[in-house]
């Protein structure tokens, strides 16, 4: 029996009982995860019942993904959804006590073939593997709430659910805020929730008319409903907690982290939650913090979760919650992709051939080229290749490129200063032919572009909102910026202090002159907690949508190449000796961002000059820093030369053509 939360005693509260004490352990069944060669997979099975009476145990199967983003093909690590779904499938022929559920960003961020038809494969094909029931996460709310509510929950044939999403006018829940399922009498019980990063992470204006609380207050809320003895509210013998809220690394230190959003949920649910499903950071950990599962599989299908439940109906309690994590891609010894843990489901794969075929149709016009690859930063080297959000990427500056070009070239207005997020790009631009597909993959979100007018004060506050508010799931988000911006910053300085200088064509911007800035919507309207973007004045909407100027620009010019040259540099100067900076006194600078992550040339060597002279130089470090911008470091020492007075500007270079400076006045 399957049931929904409705009506208006949603937000009935109830008394918190004590959590039933567990037996719960957690499994990695994954090579990368623990070093350890993948077993072969054997789904738990429910164990028989006594012939003429029920089983004292009930044995249930929690299957779980998150982060899915409707990556419905089989491609790299990403299993697909037909070999998803034999993986469901498998685990119900075994026991029919299982349950598909989800932690959010089902849709959303997707790869083409589901993007270009607004998910609608994505949603179908999900049907069709029987998901159960899922938290939203902030992905469904890109189109805005009403096509949440009005176009993609029709669709699906789950729940979704948002406990701490209210209604702006009545305070009411605005969504379901639970669904159950009872097995052989055992009632298992979903509460979902969604980060309340929310507001920052979608278009302000699509959620206009609702509120978003605190995931962790909502969920214990309604896991107190469901525990509070009166039927006529829902019940449940056991409760999940589907939260698209996750960990910043996969250490067990950042979950229970109390200065983070998620360390304030998994720290402070209540007893009464047994087990919390997150997501939304996209990193696969296994975790039992205080006899309590705290998992998630990752993200786009590269991993699921099995959670094996058992519930003893005589003492009403559970007595065991253990968690596998399963690789969906098998590999070599090398880490070469060999093959997948599940077949494919022939009637899901064949939906996803006809959703590619209609795909193809609209995605394979070539629209240019690139002599190299353009790519988003990374966290390291070596595989498995994860973004990182903090990194300047040469996407990012090549996109806030092209968004200076296409706002201009339509009259729109003339513009100083672009800005990228790094969370609207998401794919990379390889080298060669570019399609419509892969210039779409980029920019998914279909925001336009936007002027506004800000002070040079303000640009300066936008660039240090790049270090994000205490407790965000990313610590440090990196703006690209167009080529003629370039400033330099101190990496250690404390928050609102760490940019040092921002250079406009080589000028220094005026505090208080006035300058034309063009972003996307989102980022238009204060999103990604870069809030002063959204107090610009003289907001004008070009209407021209993202993807649009990208394949503008391509028709345009043809043929693209990156720009191997960063426009972020930390500098760090030595402070003067008593008397000041004077010739002949040694100083220290200590250069950080100097690399890009991927495959790019490296710096290689840092040199600091005076006029054209060469003071120093030293090699340049390639070590990797998941989160931040450091990547590329080097230290230079140099003795302030004869002849120089007063302010002094010092030229930083790059073999790979970063160009940055400096001021010291010497006495």
């Amino acid at each position: 029996m399957q049931s929904h939360s409705n009506g208006a005693d949603l937000r009935a509260k109830g008394t918190t009982r004590t959590r039933r004490r567990i037996v719960a352990g957690a499994a990695l069944a994954t090579a990368a995860a623990v070093g350890l060669t993948l077993g072969a997979f054997a789904p738990a099975q429910a164990a028989p019942s006594p012939r003429g009476e029920e089983a004292r145990n009930v044995d249930i199967n929690l299957f779980t993904v998150n982060d899915f983003h409707g990556r419905i093909e089989q491609e790299g690590s990403a299993g697909g959804i037909a070999a998803l779904a034999t993986a469901v499938n498998s685990f119900r022929a075994e026991n029919s006590n299982t349950v598909f559920a989800a932690a959010g960003d089902m849709i959303g961020a997707s790869t083409f073939t589901s993007f270009i038809q607004q998910d609608v494969p994505t949603i179908e094909t999900l049907n069709a593997a029987g998901l159960d029931v899922s938290a939203v996460g902030n992905h469904e709310f890109d189109k805005g709430f009403a096509d949440l509510t009005d176009r993609v929950i029709p669709l699906a044939d789950w729940a979704y659910l948002g406990a701490n999403i209210y209604d702006k006018a009545t305070g009411d829940p605005a969504l379901e805020e639970y669904w159950l399922q009872k097995f052989q009498g055992v009632t298992i019980g979903f509460v979902g929730a969604v980060t309340d990063e929310l507001p920052s992470l979608v278009s302000p204006s699509g959620i206009a008319d609702i509120t978003v609380g605190s995931p962790v207050e909502a969920a214990n809320r309604v896991a107190d409903q469901l525990s509070d003895g009166k039927k006529n509210n829902g019940e449940a013998d056991i409760v999940i907690m589907l939260v698209h809220e996750g960990a910043a690394t996969t250490d067990v230190a950042s979950a229970i982290d109390p200065n983070t959003r998620f360390g304030d949920i998994v720290l402070n649910a209540n007893d009464n939650i047994d087990a919390i499903v997150s997501g939304h950071t996209h990193l696969p950990y296994n975790h039992v913090i205080d006899g309590r599962p705290v998992i998630s599989s990752g993200q786009y299908g590269e991993r699921f979760s099995n959670m094996e439940i058992s519930y003893d109906r005589a003492t009403k309690s559970v007595t065991k919650m253990e968690n596998t994590i399963y690789t969906m891609a098998k590999r070599d010894a090398t880490g070469n992709i060999i093959g997948y843990l599940f077949e494919q489901d022939p009637d899901i794969a064949t939906s996803v051939a006809a959703a590619k075929v209609v795909a193809d149709e609209l995605g394979n016009v070539e629209i240019g080229e690139t002599t190299a690859a353009l790519g988003r930063a990374v966290r390291a080297a070596a595989p498995p290749v994860l973004e990182n959000r903090g990194g300047e990427s040469t996407l990012g500056n090549f996109v806030a490129d092209v968004q200076l070009w296409a706002l201009e070239v339509d009259g729109t207005r003339d513009v100083d200063v672009t800005f990228m997020n790094p969370g609207g790009l998401r794919a990379d631009l390889d080298a060669g032919t570019v399609t419509y597909r892969e210039a779409a993959a980029v920019q998914p979100f279909a925001n336009t572009l936007v002027t506004t007018n800000l002070t040079g004060a303000q640009i300066k506050q936008v660039l240090e909102e790049q270090w994000q508010p205490v407790g965000a799931s990313r610590p440090f988000l990196k703006l690209g910026v167009n080529e003629a911006l370039t400033y330099t910053y101190d990496p250690g300085a404390v928050d609102g202090s760490h940019i040092t200088e921002i250079l406009l064509d080589g000028v220094p911007i005026d505090p208080a002159a006035v300058y034309s800035v063009g972003v996307n919507s989102f980022l238009a309207s204060g999103g990604d907690s870069f809030f002063t973007l959204a107090l610009g004045t003289n907001k004008a909407d070009s209407g021209k949508i993202d993807l649009e100027a990208m394949v503008d620009y391509f028709e345009t010019f043809g043929t693209v190449s990156p720009d191997l040259a960063q426009r972020a540099v930390g500098v760090v100067v030595s402070g003067p000796d008593a008397d000041g900076y004077d010739v002949g006194d040694s100083v220290t600078v200590n250069l950080s961002s100097l690399d890009f992550s991927r495959d790019e040339p490296g710096a290689t060597t840092a040199s600091i000059s005076l006029d054209g002279a060469a003071l120093g130089s030293a090699p340049v470090v390639r070590a990797f820093t998941p989160n931040f911008d450091e990547i590329g470091t080097a230290t230079v020492v140099f003795d302030i030369p004869a002849g120089a007075s007063g302010p002094e500007r010092f030229t930083i270079t790059t073999g790979t053509g970063t160009m940055s400076s400096f001021l010291l006045t010497v006495d």
